[in-house]
């Protein structure tokens, strides 16, 4: 016996019309999709009116901690989210040692809180995978992060590495890969990964493509040389034979406003040449990062402990400010700060909670200080872990970029802070309600495409992200006319309206627009074959405490 979706309109991920069937899911699985099932059920839920598509996929998703410290995980179950790919931008928990754990911890802290040094049990992608196996709210998949690998192979300073070094970084990602991730990640703009060159980015991305992984990068810049740094990436790509997925695709800053265009004809040049090449975006004009990541490279090598001396010598200091507001940091994406687009959005300190929602520049002007002692003293009094976002997009930007043919949704959503990117609520339902219905960017059934069918394909998902018969039961009901983000930057944590119900392997993670307890996400892992798809589950399903 199992649940009828009765009478619903199926849009099936697969960017083809809509039609009006019943939906069977019997235990993790699809077991129909038309008429005359009704009678294999033991509950039947009216669906008539709205839409019964695939679940989600967060194709750039910060939830890597988030998962375990809050189980209920609303901010993605309920915007219909069912599958989140972590490991991104080049620094997370997995493969890491005794050593860099400590550094990591505290470098990451702004995108991911730091539950304590206890926490983090897990040294290897496996034991990471397993951890997550034990419970949690939507499936995950997981990229081995470049700057991680790096920083145990490396360290954390500013130097190339040795080609002993390169093969050894190669060793390891083969071997996360080989424990169930997808591909490589990196972060460009982030210690260690910034001071890789392309030859070791190569080397390893030829790793990943002798297993059928993709490589997805956060490249060098998004402001001044953005499209540099993105014809850079294709080059890696096409050197190595890696696919390339283009993580948050945007262009942002003043130097690239009206420019998508010249992204859109690069990608499409390369993939004439046979590049395979997929990107995702959010459709939200600011960006979310930390506070310290505008710093210089130079200024952060060797760690956090490292930047915070060179913040309290004189001649460091002179010298970060002068690539902060004369040359433009690399940190910055080569782009002076503008200390009035930059707003605290959280804090690890209690002390400096009065900061969130506020500019650089507005803290400054109240307290009559300059805006970059300012910068540093917020750094300081609160170890580096502040979360910031940066105003800079363009809205022409976002759109064009949304409708390119090989594109995918991410929220890049960042789940702490009191003030935390919008995005991290309202990606999804975004997309569908103002872009979708509003503006009339896409057809719905191509909305869910991108959200859907066309993230599975790149995930090499075996069995999810369409509507049919045996594929797994992660499916999402929403109302056409009334889906929306409600999530705003004033109020970020707010539930989107118009999705009643979201199952996750066949059972109700939203049911009638509430939460249940149920943990039925499973870690989809990378197998022999190439192919994702969950591994061993322990149990078969969890509950969160109450």
């Amino acid at each position: 016996m199992g649940t009828l979706l009765r009478g619903g309109t199926v849009v099936d991920g697969t960017g083809g019309p809509r039609y009006t069937a019943d939906v069977l899911v019997e235990g993790d699985r699809i077991a129909a999709v038309g008429p005359d099932a009704a009678g294999r059920a033991d509950r039947v839920v009216d669906v008539a009116g709205l839409v019964v598509a695939p679940g989600f996929v967060d194709m750039h998703a910060h939830s890597d901690l988030r998962l375990l410290t809050e189980p209920a995980h609303l901010a993605k179950v309920s915007q219909g989210v069912t599958t989140e790919v972590l490991g991104q931008d080049g620094l997370s928990y997995a493969p890491v040692d005794d050593a860099v754990l400590p550094v990591l911890r505290r470098a990451i802290a702004g995108w991911n809180g730091d539950p304590g040094a206890d926490f983090v049990t897990w040294r290897t992608v496996a034991e990471y995978l397993d951890r997550l196996d034990e419970g949690i709210a939507g499936n995950a998949v997981y990229l081995v992060p470049h700057g991680t690998v790096r920083a145990l192979v490396c360290g954390w300073d500013d130097r190339p590495a040795t080609q002993a070094e390169i093969a050894r970084m190669a060793d390891v990602v083969r071997t996360g890969m080989a424990q169930g991730a997808v591909g490589l990640s990196a972060g460009l703009t982030y210690t260690p990964g910034m001071y890789a060159d392309g030859a070791e980015l190569a080397a390893l991305c030829a790793a990943v493509g002798e297993l059928g992984g993709f490589f997805s990068p956060h490249h060098r810049s998004y402001g001044a040389g953005a499209l540099e740094a993105y014809a850079e990436m294709v080059d890696v790509a096409e050197r190595s034979g890696c696919a390339l997925h283009l993580a948050h695709a945007t262009l942002n800053f003043g130097p690239n406003k009206g420019r998508a265009g010249e992204l859109i004809a690069l990608l499409d040049a390369a993939v004439a040449r046979g590049v395979d090449i997929t990107l995702d975006t959010y459709p939200y004009l600011p960006g979310a990062t930390t506070l310290s990541a505008i710093l210089p490279s130079w200024c952060q090598s060797g760690g956090v402990d490292a930047a915070r001396e060179r913040l309290r010598d004189p001649a460091a200091l002179a010298r970060i400010r002068e690539d902060l507001e004369v040359h433009g940091s690399d940190g910055c994406h080569g782009v002076v700060a503008e200390w009035e687009t930059i707003e605290i959005s959280g804090v690890t300190n209690p002390e400096l909670a009065a900061l969130v929602g506020r500019t650089i520049a507005d803290i400054a002007a109240a307290a009559g200080r300059d805006p970059f002692d300012t910068c540093v003293d917020v750094l300081l009094r609160d170890d580096f872990g502040t979360g910031i976002l940066q105003h800079v997009g363009h809205e022409e930007n976002v759109r064009a970029i949304m409708r390119h043919p090989r594109h995918t949704g991410g929220s890049d959503g960042l789940l702490v802070g009191a003030k935390p990117h919008p995005r991290a609520w309202g990606t999804f339902p975004r997309y569908l309600g103002h872009y979708c219905r509003e503006l009339g960017l896409f057809s719905l059934e191509e909305c869910v495409h991108h959200l859907t069918g066309r993230a599975a394909d790149r995930l090499r998902l075996a069995d999810r992200g369409r509507v049919r018969p045996g594929l797994a039961a992660d499916l999402v009901v929403f109302d056409p006319d009334t889906v929306t983000d409600t999530a705003t930057f004033a109020e970020p944590a707010q539930q989107a309206a118009g999705i009643p119900y979201v199952l996750v392997n066949g059972a109700f993670a939203i049911d009638g627009g509430e939460r249940t307890d149920a943990l039925a996400g499973r870690a989809l892992r990378r197998g022999a074959d190439g192919r994702t798809a969950p591994g061993t589950h322990p149990t078969g399903g969890h509950r969160w405490p109450s």
